[in-house]
């Protein structure tokens, strides 16, 4: 897949600030200005309704950040959009899909960290540590009986779906906890990071069937919506966790609910819900075997840094008519 792009004029940048791009600073401004063809303009549009008056008023060539389909459609001239966000799902409106717009992204960029949340709340499961944190000064009393519950990982399967940047971040810290590995993709992927196997998709039951822990790491499909539903979690291995910390919907919500209730489940470790924000009256805040964090999982004090140092890489590229990084095909979505 290549990006038919080229940069051999004065473009009109457009950055849009958001969650995971909250501030940019004079220099990385001047890093991009440096990167872009020469004459090229920055607008940094700190709120939303400042990128739409801005694309109201002057043709936008590209843009870094996010892409609400109203800005899609006051940016007429849009070329090509850099996206500020892992998962692109939200972007990927028809309109769009059927342009010639250009996406790219962090893809490989964030892996890291999302597995880092991702063993920690499989770790605040399988060692007590949720536990103690909720009892406090109490746990004291309670130390014999969290002892009997705490498992280690070391020796455990580890099946992780999806082999993207944060499948292979969850597998190589699996490794280290001396975990064995398998992983299904809905690509012909070649095994690394110390993964034993990868299968098709069509395996998945085979996984769920084998694995102590499931990593959920895959993006948000038509193809993953609600991937784990009642027929699916029924097959996952009796007493297993099911980690998830990129998109809440490939998980049936109601489902998993279920198969907690019943104790098919070992637990969960989630940092992304069903429904956002998860409600406080939702059933997964009643469970001593879930833990939860509030979409949190993305956050780094590299992210931004990475991330801009990926759009001035791509400007280069487009200028010397190269093969753009982190490329996102909008029909498979990811």
């Amino acid at each position: 897949m290549s990006a038919a792009i080229a940069l051999d004029g004065p473009i009109s940048i457009l950055v849009t600030l958001g969650l995971t791009l909250p501030s940019i600073t004079d220099q990385q401004v001047a890093s991009i200005i440096d990167a872009a063809p020469p004459g090229s303009t920055v607008h940094v549009a700190a709120q939303m309704r400042d990128a739409y008056a801005y694309a109201e008023q002057h043709d936008v060539d590209v843009i870094l950040g996010v892409l609400p389909e109203k800005l899609f459609s006051l940016a007429t001239k849009l070329r090509w959009i850099h996206c500020i966000a892992a998962g692109v799902d939200a972007f990927l409106y028809p309109a769009m899909v059927d342009s010639a717009v250009v996406m790219t992204g962090e893809k490989g960029l964030v892996g890291g960290h999302l597995a880092d949340t991702g063993f920690g709340l499989l770790l605040a499961l399988t060692r007590e540590i949720a536990t103690a944190i909720r009892m406090g000064a109490d746990g004291w009393n309670h130390r014999e009986a969290m002892r009997a519950r705490e498992v280690e990982l070391e020796g455990a399967t580890m099946g992780i779906v999806g082999l993207g940047g944060t499948g292979r971040a969850m597998a190589r810290r699996a490794v280290a906890f001396g975990m064995d590995i398998i992983a299904v993709d809905a690509m012909p992927v070649v095994p690394s990071d110390g993964i034993k196997e990868v299968w098709g998709l069509e395996r998945l039951d085979d996984l769920l069937a084998a694995s102590d822990v499931v990593a959920m790491c895959c993006p948000l499909t038509a193809e993953t919506a609600n991937l784990l539903d009642d027929a699916r979690l029924a097959r996952v291995k009796r007493g297993a966790i099911v980690v998830n910390v990129t998109r809440g919907e490939v998980i049936d919500g109601d489902a998993l609910v279920r198969a907690l209730q019943s104790g098919h489940l070992g637990g969960a470790a989630l940092d992304v819900a069903p429904v956002e924000p998860l409600p406080a009256s939702h059933p997964l805040w009643t469970f001593d075997n879930v833990v939860m964090t509030p979409h949190t999982a993305g956050a780094s004090q590299l992210r931004a840094i990475r991330n801009i140092d990926r759009f001035c890489e791509n400007l280069r590229h487009a200028r010397a008519g190269e093969p753009l990084v982190g490329l996102v095909d909008k029909h498979l979505g990811y």
